[in-house]
C-alpha cells in the first residue's frame, strides 16, 4: 500500500484503514512510521504501514509494541520507534481546532520557524553506530500550527507537591506569564498545598502582576505537601470548577498520581488536558538529561564542601564530613565531589563501601590524614543505610509520600569515625560535620535554572494548547520533548558505577572503589555492575 504523505493521514480512504486495523491506545502509542503528519495526531497504537520516505527519516519499517501486552513484533527496518503522547482526540475525535494566536505574535513574527513541524522528534539514544537500529524517539516539544483550546475560554490551575526543590516558583512565574503572553489566557488558579488541595484547601487567582517576581524566592509561592491524593475527588474537584488545563509539578509519585488523573478525565470523556513538569533535587527522574533544580543544588553543596575544607584543614588531623540529598541517587554528591576537587571521599547509595580491614574507609582516611593533614568526606543520604540500621534504632516506616524513612547516616558515621581513631588507633582526630540538606532546597534558583525552567513550563503551555495531555516535559539530549508519564515513573535514574563518570570521580579524589571485598546486596547494585563485580572476584582469584 502506496501512501503520499501529504495526503494519506487524512483521506477518509486511510481513515477506515486504520479504523480497521487499530484502537487507540488509552495512554501511550509507540508509532512506527516513516513520517507521521497529521493537525490532530490521533494515531493507532499499533500500524504498520509502507509509507512514500522522506529522506529526513530514511525509514522502512519499525518495531511495534503494544503497550496493553508489551508484545513486540520485529521486521526488517531502522528500528524506528516513536513513543507517542495522548491526545485530547484520542477520546474527542471531533474536538475543533483553531489557528494557533501565536501566527500573529509579535514576539514571534521574526522567527523563521514559528511552529514546530509535526515530523520534529528527539532521540533518546544520541550515540549509535553504523548499522545500529533508529531506536526510541519522542515528540519535540514547541507551539504547534493549531490549538485545541479557545484562549477565553481557558481555566488553567497549577499545583506543586512534595518536597522543595530550587526553581519551583520561576516554573509556576513562567506557566502564567506564558499562557497569559503567548495565547492570551487570563484565567489561572493556582491549588494551594499540594493534592489534598484540589478538596480542602482554598485556590487564588494567579496573574502576571502577582507571580512577577516569586522566582527570586526559594520554595513554592503555592505551597506543597506529600501523599493527599485522591483520584476520585481531585478529577470532582476539576470538573466542578471548570477546569480544562491542569499542571503539575512534582517527582516521580507526583507524577504517578498525574497520570492517574488523566486517566479518570480520559474515562469521564473530559477536555482536560494534563501535563507533568518534573521535579526532584536528586536528579532521579528517568529519561530527561537532568532535573531542574540539580545544578542549583550542587553549586550551594560547593559552600558546605569548602566550608568543611576549610575547617579539616585548619586543625592538626582534621576530618569533615558533609552529608547531601540523595536518597536513592547520589547525583548531587557526585557532581559536588567533582566540581569541589577537596574531597577524599564520596559515598553514594549505588555504590556499597565498607568501614573496616584492608582496603576500608578507615583505612583509606587514616592514610590521607597522614598524607595531607586532613581527610574530606562526601556522602549522599541513602548511602550506607544498612550499615547504620545495624547500630542504630532502624524506623520501619514511610513518609506520606511512600518514601521509606532514612538514618541519618551522616551522624552515624561521624560516630564511627571518632570512635574508630580514638579507640581503635589512639589516634587524635578534630572532627567537623556539616549537614546543608534544607539550606539547599530552600534557595531560589540560579541563572541557569531559572532559564532551564522557563523552558520548561513554556514547553508544557505549547503542548496543552496543541491538545496534548498525559505528557511531562523535559530535555533528551539538550533538545524539549513530550515523554509518556509512564516513562518517567517506570524507572529511577540512578548513578551508574559502570559509567566512566563515575570512573572521573575515582579517578579525581583517588578513592578505593570498595566492590571487590565488600559484601554486597544485590539489591543496591544494577546487574550490569555485578556482572563486573563477579569478573574482578573471579580474576582475583
Amino acid at each position: 500500500m502506496e501512501l503520499s504523505l501529504s495526503t494519506s493521514l487524512h483521506s477518509p480512504t486511510t481513515s477506515s484503514f486504520l479504523s480497521k486495523t487499530s484502537t487507540p491506545s488509552p495512554c501511550i502509542h509507540r508509532q512506527n512510521l516513516g513520517s507521521f503528519s497529521t493537525a490532530a495526531p490521533n494515531f493507532p497504537s499499533r500500524v504498520s504501514l509502507k509509507l512514500k520516505k522522506p529522506s529526513v527519516f530514511r525509514h522502512r519499517r519499525g518495531i511495534l509494541k503494544n503497550q496493553s501486552s508489551g508484545e513486540i513484533a520485529n521486521d526488517e527496518d531502522d528500528g524506528f520507534v516513536l513513543e507517542d503522547v495522548p491526545h485530547l482526540t484520542s477520546f474527542l475525535p471531533d474536538l475543533p481546532s483553531y489557528p494557533n494566536p501565536l501566527k500573529y505574535s509579535q514576539a514571534y513574527a521574526i522567527v523563521k520557524n514559528t511552529f514546530v513541524s509535526p515530523e520534529d522528534v528527539v532521540a533518546q539514544k544520541i550515540v549509535v553506530q553504523k548499522g545500529s537500529r533508529r531506536g526510541v524517539h519522542f515528540r519535540r516539544a514547541g507551539p504547534r500550527e493549531k490549538v485545541y483550546f479557545k484562549p477565553e475560554k481557558v481555566r488553567a490551575c497549577i499545583v506543586t507537591c512534595g518536597g522543595l526543590c530550587p526553581g519551583i516558583n520561576t516554573v509556576i512565574r513562567e506557566i502564567v506569564c506564558g499562557l497569559h503572553n503567548m495565547y492570551g489566557v487570563e484565567d489561572v488558579l493556582g491549588i494551594q498545598g499540594g493534592y489534598r488541595g484540589f478538596y480542602s484547601q482554598n485556590t487564588i487567582k494567579l496573574t502576571p502582576k502577582l507571580v512577577n517576581d516569586i522566582h527570586k524566592r526559594g520554595g513554592t509561592f503555592l505551597q506543597t505537601s506529600r501523599g493527599g491524593h485522591d483520584t476520585k475527588k481531585i478529577v470532582d474537584n476539576i470538573q466542578d470548577r471548570g477546569i480544562n488545563q491542569v499542571y503539575i509539578i512534582g517527582g516521580d509519585g507526583t507524577h504517578k498520581g498525574a497520570l492517574a488523573i488523566y486517566q479518570e478525565v480520559e474515562k469521564r470523556g473530559l477536555q482536560v488536558a494534563v501535563v507533568g513538569i518534573p521535579k526532584t533535587i536528586d536528579n532521579d527522574i528517568a529519561v530527561i538529561d537532568k532535573s531542574f533544580g540539580f545544578d542549583t543544588a550542587v553549586e550551594e553543596a560547593q559552600r558546605a564542601i569548602n566550608a568543611a575544607h576549610v575547617e579539616a584543614e585548619c586543625v592538626a588531623n582534621g576530618v569533615g564530613i558533609v552529608k547531601l540529598m540523595g536518597r536513592y541517587s547520589g547525583f548531587i554528591a557526585m557532581f559536588a565531589t567533582l566540581a569541589s576537587r577537596d574531597v577524599d571521599c564520596c559515598l553514594v547509595p549505588e555504590s556499597p563501601f565498607y568501614l573496616e580491614g584492608q582496603g576500608g574507609l578507615f583505612e583509606y582516611v587514616e592514610q590521607r590524614i597522614k598524607e595531607n593533614g586532613h581527610a574530606l568526606i562526601v556522602l549522599a543520604e541513602g548511602a550506607g543505610q544498612e550499615y547504620a540500621a545495624q547500630s542504630m534504632h532502624a524506623v520501619n516506616g514511610t513518609d506520606a509520600s511512600g518514601n521509606r524513612l532514612l538514618l541519618d547516616v551522616g551522624l552515624w558515621l561521624t560516630q564511627e569515625v571518632k570512635d574508630h581513631f580514638t579507640n581503635v588507633r589512639k589516634m587524635e582526630i578534630n572532627l567537623k560535620y556539616i549537614d546543608p540538606t534544607y539550606m539547599i532546597r530552600a534557595i531560589p534558583s540560579n541563572a541557569y535554572d531559572n532559564i532551564y525552567c522557563t523552558l520548561l513550563a513554556q514547553s508544557a503551555v505549547h503542548g496543552t494548547m496543541a491538545g496534548y495531555t498525559g505528557f511531562t516535559v523535559g530535555p533528551v539530549n539538550s533538545r524539549h520533548a513530550y515523554i509518556p508519564i509512564n516513562r518517567v515513573t517506570e524507572a529511577t535514574n540512578t548513578v551508574k558505577l559502570t559509567d566512566r563518570m563515575w570512573a572521573r570521580l575515582l579517578a579525581s579524589t583517588n578513592q578505593p572503589s570498595f566492590l571487590q571485598k565488600c559484601e554486597i546486596s544485590q539489591e543496591r547494585v544494577d546487574k550490569e555492575t555485578m556482572e563486573v563485580i563477579d569478573d574482578m572476584r573471579i580474576t582475583s582469584i
